[in-house]
């Protein structure tokens, strides 16, 4: 159970803050949802109390955290001879999985790809969703801004 202003993360949306934690009637069934506000694009999420624990929610992650993560976004890409279809899968189950590791090395992986040869338009969509569940985070994490948090991103991968 989170507490109103828990930064948390949403699988495949991002990092939010809770903002409140509201009763409304959907479909003429009363549940109780948290409201989260996202710093990048300004969004507000409406989570069902009941299904928190299956939609993989968390909380965001610690500076110590943060540094495994930059270190992974510093680091040689991986995959370079799969297909791209195999590939696109398995980035897709990475993100599914909201774990900040894995959604790294998507990024890390699909910006350097990017950059060297290009990317479909379903890995270009993938990277940028990608991109900015990381930089979610890491506005919240760091308690920097959007454009903070993309130059650095950009930085790490970059060099």
């Amino acid at each position: 159970m989170f507490r109103i202003g828990d930064k948390i993360v949403y699988p495949m949306h991002g990092a939010g803050v809770i903002e409140a934690i509201e009763e409304r009637e959907v479909l003429g069934e009363k549940q109780q949802y948290y409201v989260m506000k996202m710093p990048v694009g300004n969004m507000q999420v409406m989570i069902p109390l009941q299904k928190v624990s299956n939609l993989g929610i968390r909380e965001v992650i610690d500076l110590e955290a943060l540094e495994t993560v930059l270190t992974i976004l510093s680091e040689e890409e991986t995959d370079l001879s799969i297909s791209w279809n195999r590939r696109f899968r398995k980035n897709m189950d990475k993100m599914k999985t909201g774990d900040i590791y894995e959604v790294a090395r998507v990024v890390r992986d699909l910006m350097r790809r990017e950059r060297e040869k290009g990317l479909s338009t379903g890995e270009r969509k993938m990277l940028d969703n990608a991109r900015q569940i990381l930089i979610s985070e890491l506005v919240l994490v760091k308690e920097i801004d959007q454009e903070q948090a993309t130059h650095l991103l950009d930085e790490v991968v970059n060099s």
